[in-house]
């Protein structure tokens, strides 16, 4: 169920967006009300919102610096902004902050509900780029996006490797079935990708990983094998320096970002 927190110092306007989304709602979302952007602080402190509709003037903190702070916060809500003054430094300044919409008082019914849906059907992009952002190693991509300018040793070294990532492989392994030279090939490989081929090899295991944890049931141990990793310790060690999260961990992370987005 999505939740909606509306912040207006105004009883009466508060009480008329909370009126008017509920009953478009019919019982779809949750909604919930705060009398001050500190209120509405407090309580996002203990709960989430998918959506914040803020007035722009009110007292302590006023809607932008509210805006502001949602920014910090590791899942920011999307935010419309209300305001009974048609002022373009506020306008252009919500918009910077990433505000959706910017609705002028006395509110128009039908256009609070169509900024609401605009609304919801962002914040499903946003969690979606989020949840790619989550899954995808963006060094690995430039190095897949310029896989076409590397040269033959470099890009057969690249699909060897992905064809035998499961096993403990290093450098001189892939050096011998090249017949080259290990040190040639170690500064032929960062001079075309920009990564050292251990950071590289790195890279691409603990993006199998996050595959293997987004996709599939499988236990830690197995996905640690299937990664190429001796140990399910180990593999947890690296996968937390690199990602900042334990595999199980980020496994609930993503799925959670999926559930949202459905």
């Amino acid at each position: 169920m999505k939740t909606i927190l509306i912040v207006d110092d105004e009883p009466r306007t508060r009480e008329g967006v909370r009126k008017v989304l509920e009953s478009w709602s019919a019982g779809r979302c949750r909604i919930t009300t705060a009398s001050s952007a500190v209120e509405a602080l407090e309580w996002l402190d203990e709960n989430e919102a998918n959506l914040v509709i803020t007035d722009i003037r009110m007292p302590e903190i006023n809607g932008l610096e509210l805006v502001e702070k949602l920014r910090e916060r590791q899942h920011p809500p999307v935010v419309i902004v209300i305001s009974g003054h048609p002022q373009f430094d506020y306008a252009h300044k919500a918009l910077q902050f990433g505000v959706i919409e910017y609705l002028l008082k006395p509110l128009d019914k039908a256009k609070l509900v169509e900024a609401v849906e605009l609304a919801f059907r962002k914040e499903v992009e946003m969690n979606r780029i989020e949840r790619m952002e989550r899954l995808v190693d963006t060094k690995l991509l430039e190095t897949t996006e310029q896989e076409n300018q590397y040269s033959a040793p470099v890009k057969e070294a690249i699909q060897y490797l992905d064809e035998h990532l499961h096993e403990p492989i290093t450098m001189k392994d892939i050096a011998d079935h090249l017949h080259m030279n290990a040190s040639y090939f170690s500064v032929l490989f960062k001079e075309q990708c920009g990564l050292t081929f251990s950071d590289y090899l790195t890279r691409r295991r603990v993006q199998r990983a996050k595959e293997l944890l987004t996709n599939t049931r499988l236990s830690i141990n197995e996905i640690a094998e299937k990664a190429g990793y001796q140990t399910a310790k180990y593999f947890v060690k690296v996968f937390r320096s690199h990602e900042g999260v334990s595999p199980g961990q980020y496994r609930k992370n993503v799925t959670h970002a999926e559930e949202t987005i459905q």
